[in-house]
């Protein structure tokens, strides 16, 4: 193979000539030590090429070697559980060659050669088999049935097929194409990073991904195959809603991917997720999660494959027919990456010194995402679920990464520093957030047995806003200039501000709440808001109506675990007779 020369190194950008032979996106061997590049430009003979590792100690004259092939992730058995730096090497393997911090030119396999996974089929000899199809299955961990799939581009007769434990590169199955040609099958199949995965076709998301977040189910919900952004200031905890999705939503294989983010963020998902149950299997949440760890101190352009990395992994999962949520934290890291390689590019900037492009690469990534029929001759539909979170500089949404997330995005948890501040957690500001799936959702749940939800949603958000238009009033002439009505509705308000958005994600019962829950919650606290204006038209004093015993029982209904939500039935109850007893004149007492 002919070799290039490095005439230029600066920074992770180096320049190589005599690449004739290279093509756009392969991969490159740089220097003696064999580092790992990607060529990003080509002129003339001449290559620039984005370092995945640190190039102090590169020298002008060194080799440079092209492997003719582009970046891509070995796919099969053993990406459950594993932790991947942002170009899939697996930090396990390097950590036993290299020690505790990765060397350069470290060259390990990403799916580990020597493991035997268990290999059952499900297709026989003389079946005929296309692109897509299942042949077999893998028990990968207690949770996930690891599908082995005829890999892109080969169709044709089983002459083949075994059972039994091999490695993922033993050939399990072989197939005659239509030419008569023999491909042998193995369980691993690559896949170039920056390509999406085919499909047959798509299909409009309606389906909510449920989190157990009260207010983002309630209010702003993501459909299943749909994409959401949570931009936010430093502290207002993007993070945390990140982990809250990745452990309590209804996808059934988690992708995580910590893309410029502290090292020690990354340390508390890899501590938590193994301790944590998941709450249908009851097993580790590691069982169903891949993570990808591409820390603010790891090499800068490999930040920047990190989240292609990520997303080919869960389309993968998705092709098999799993519903797979990904969450990349933070996407305006990948966005600095895009924008230190463009400068190294001398490519003429854009807004704040971003590229130009950064919009249509920003939404090559959310395009990703969807639900699909995937390929094969058997049907299957598959998910897969974009949440980004975006950090601007100063809290500022106006930033061009936020701006261009929001062209593309159907959902917006804007996150409030004011509400951090006052320590509301999740700090998502329900006047400013938005989810264009809210109509479709809302017919979905009603189909679904979820009465009156819609109404119920569009009524408690109504409260909400005439709550801020009222604060307005009492901040200008004070709270006596309210009728008794209006002061009913900022009650009404703030028990839906305390009592239901409010969610504590370290306690152990708060931190979750099915959707039956929430819809019992919602109705407790909108039953009080009818009943307290019914009891109004009668003559009841308001200070009587909000101190009435049963408000305390509301604001703690959030408490009660899921087993037990007969309670929330009971302090319905309680809540009427208390009610019915105030309108008839009687007093109650605690």
């Amino acid at each position: 193979m002919k070799y290039g020369r490095i005439i230029k190194v600066s920074g992770p950008l180096v320049v190589a000539e005599g690449m004739e032979n290279a093509k756009m996106f392969d991969v490159v061997k740089v220097g003696h030590k064999r580092l790992v590049g990607e060529i990003i430009e080509m002129r003339g003979d001449k290559a620039s090429i984005q370092v995945y590792e640190e190039t102090s100690g590169l020298g002008i004259g060194e080799p440079v070697e092209t492997t003719g092939e582009p970046l891509s992730v070995e796919l099969g058995p053993g990406l459950i559980e594993s932790m991947f730096d942002g170009i899939q090497r697996p930090l396990d393997a390097v950590m036993k060659v290299a020690g505790d911090f990765i060397t350069r030119g470290v060259e390990v396999p990403s799916l580990d050669r020597e493991k035997k996974w268990n290999f059952k089929p499900t297709k026989k000899v003389g079946d005929y088999v296309v692109a897509g199809d299942i042949i077999g299955v893998v028990q990968e961990t207690t949770i996930i049935e690891h599908r082995i799939m005829v890999p892109y581009g080969v169709e044709g007769e089983i002459t083949e097929i075994y059972e039994g434990d091999f490695t993922v590169v033993d050939t399990i199955a072989k197939v005659k194409t239509p030419k008569g040609e023999i491909k042998d099958i193995m369980m691993m199949q690559k896949w170039p990073v920056r390509k999406g995965r085919p499909y047959k076709g798509k299909i409009p998301p309606a389906e909510p991904m449920l989190t157990g977040q009260r207010i983002i189910d309630t209010f702003f919900p993501v459909a299943k195959g749909g994409t959401a952004c949570i931009p936010g200031p430093f502290g207002s905890g993007k993070t945390v809603v990140q982990h809250q999705l990745a452990k309590w939503a209804d996808a059934e294989v988690v992708v995580y991917i910590g893309c410029g983010e502290r090292g020690n963020e990354m340390t508390d998902v890899l501590m938590e997720f193994p301790e944590l149950k998941d709450p249908k299997t009851g097993e580790p949440l590691m069982k169903r999660t891949v993570l990808i760890a591409n820390t603010s101190n790891m090499p800068v352009a490999a930040r920047e494959a990190s989240i292609y990395t990520g997303i080919t992994i869960a389309e993968y999962f998705r092709d098999m027919g799993y519903s797979v949520a990904i969450m990349a934290d933070s996407t305006s890291r990948w966005a600095e990456a895009l924008r230190e390689m463009s400068g190294r590019l001398e490519e003429m900037p854009g807004e704040e010194g971003y590229p130009a492009y950064l919009t249509s690469r920003a939404a090559e990534f959310y395009e990703r995402a969807g639900k699909v029929y995937c390929l094969g001759s058997d049907e299957r539909i598959g998910a897969l679920t974009v949440v980004g979170a975006v950090s601007p500089p100063g809290g500022d949404l106006s930033e061009p990464v936020t701006q261009a997330t929001l062209k593309i995005v159907k959902v917006f948890w804007g996150l409030d520093s004011n509400l951090a501040y006052r320590r509301h957690f999740p700090a998502i500001n329900w006047l400013l957030s938005y989810s264009l799936y809210l109509d479709k959702i809302s017919n979905y749940l009603e189909e679904q047995g979820y009465k009156g939800w819609g109404q119920m949603t569009k009524e408690a958000m109504k409260i909400l806003q005439e709550e801020a238009e009222l604060q307005e009033i009492v901040r200008l002439v004070g709270i006596d200039a309210l009728s008794e009505k209006d002061r009913l509705t900022l009650e009404a308000a703030r028990s839906l501000r305390e009592d239901y958005l409010h969610q504590n994600a370290f306690h152990e019962v708060d931190t979750y709440a099915s959707l039956t829950k929430q819809q019992k919650m919602l109705k407790l606290i909108l039953d009080f808001y009818h009943l307290g204006q019914e009891a109004l038209k009668q003559g009841v004093y308001l200070s009587k109506i909000t101190s009435l015993p049963v408000r305390e029982k509301i604001a703690r209904a959030k408490y009660i675990p899921e087993a037990e939500m007969t309670k929330i039935d009971e302090i319905s109850s309680e809540l009427h007779m208390q009610m019915e007893t105030l309108m008839k004149g009687g007093e109650v007492n605690a």
